[in-house]
């Protein structure tokens, strides 16, 4: 949603009501709003606290590949909808070779270099610096992920469960360059998004579970008042510097659980841009049974995905004489 600028006048109005009615106003505000005549006031009124802080710990996957996992691990194992968030690292010859998945979504984020995706299917693509791939995974996939070009190539993987009635589905893709992912700034106040909403501008990505994605870069002193829906969870992680999130300091490589409320508050007093990913989403409330990259609602599901993989039916037909090249 669009941050709603206060004039000086404004600001002193708010502080007046508060003293009237004896609103209360969370600590982080109120030193917020000491700084400067000039900040914004939230345009919610039940802002989200953190929860919930982890650092991000590396681990090995693929071949030879290195991720940061912030969801997914023992720490912090699922955050419906979301199954796993990893932060990775990859450089030639190592990567993420012929694997399936089959139940759910991954967002693929490119921070820096290049990945070159193929599946069983035929499709080949590369995406680059600032690139996004949204796959549905759905009924059966098996693909490939490897780097391009010399060098590390990094960046954001994130899965997204889908609902029960939606796991059989055809697979299917949303690629978008850099280009086209649609960008606002305002205040100091920079956000590329990838789904959902942010500063009265729309995405055009579809998800299937309801979902937000925004990369936000806040200049130094800049801050953030953004509206999440109510009911769904929220995270935010960071990808470089430091801020306070709601009343929490938080720096690079941490998720931040947030709470219940309808917004978050975000502001960088430190002298480097802060980035962070702010990801939203519909809980869907179903079990969760997962077994590698199958994600289902019942050890069945899971039993019978297993065989269908094996024996190359149900969604994976085309797995049964293909390789990636």
């Amino acid at each position: 949603m669009k941050a709603i600028s206060a004039a000086p006048n404004t600001t002193s109005l708010f502080r007046r009501a508060t003293n009237r009615f004896k609103i209360p106003v969370p600590s982080f505000i109120r030193n917020t709003m000491s700084d400067s005549d000039h900040q914004s006031l939230p345009p919610f009124s039940s802002p989200r606290m953190v929860v919930k802080k982890v650092l991000a710990k590396s681990q090995h996957e693929g071949d030879g590949a290195v991720v940061k996992r912030a969801i997914g691990s023992r720490e912090l194992r699922n955050l419906d909808p979301f199954l796993m968030l990893d932060h990775f690292s990859v450089s030639p010859p190592a990567g993420f070779p012929d694997h399936p998945h089959r139940g759910f979504e991954t967002v693929t984020y490119m921070l820096q270099g290049a990945i070159t995706h193929q599946d069983f299917a035929g499709h080949r693509g590369t995406i680059r610096t600032g690139d996004v791939q949204w796959m549905t995974a759905g009924r059966g996939i098996v693909h490939s992920e490897m780097p391009e070009g010399e060098g590390p190539s990094t960046g954001l993987q994130l899965w997204i469960n889908l609902a029960r009635k939606d796991k059989m589905i055809e697979p299917r893709y949303q690629e978008l360059l850099s280009k086209d992912i649609t960008r606002a700034e305002k205040d100091g106040v920079d956000v590329r998004v990838v789904a959902g909403e942010a500063l009265g501008v729309n995405s055009p990505v579809y998800t299937r579970t309801p979902a937000m994605f925004l990369d936000f870069v806040l200049k130094p002193r800049a801050q953030l008042h953004h509206c999440i829906p109510e009911a769904w969870t929220s995270f935010v992680y960071v990808i470089e510097g430091e801020g306070l999130f709601g009343s929490t300091h938080s720096s690079a490589h941490h998720i931040l659980v947030l709470g219940s409320g309808d917004g978050l508050s975000v502001c960088n007093k430190s002298s480097e841009p802060l980035r962070f990913l702010l990801a939203a989403g519909q809980p869907l409330n179903e079990p969760v049974v997962s077994h590698g990259p199958f994600v289902m609602n019942t050890q069945e599901e899971i039993y019978q995905t297993i065989q269908d993989y094996h024996y190359g039916m149900n969604g994976f037909e085309m797995a049964k004489n293909w390789t990636s090249k």
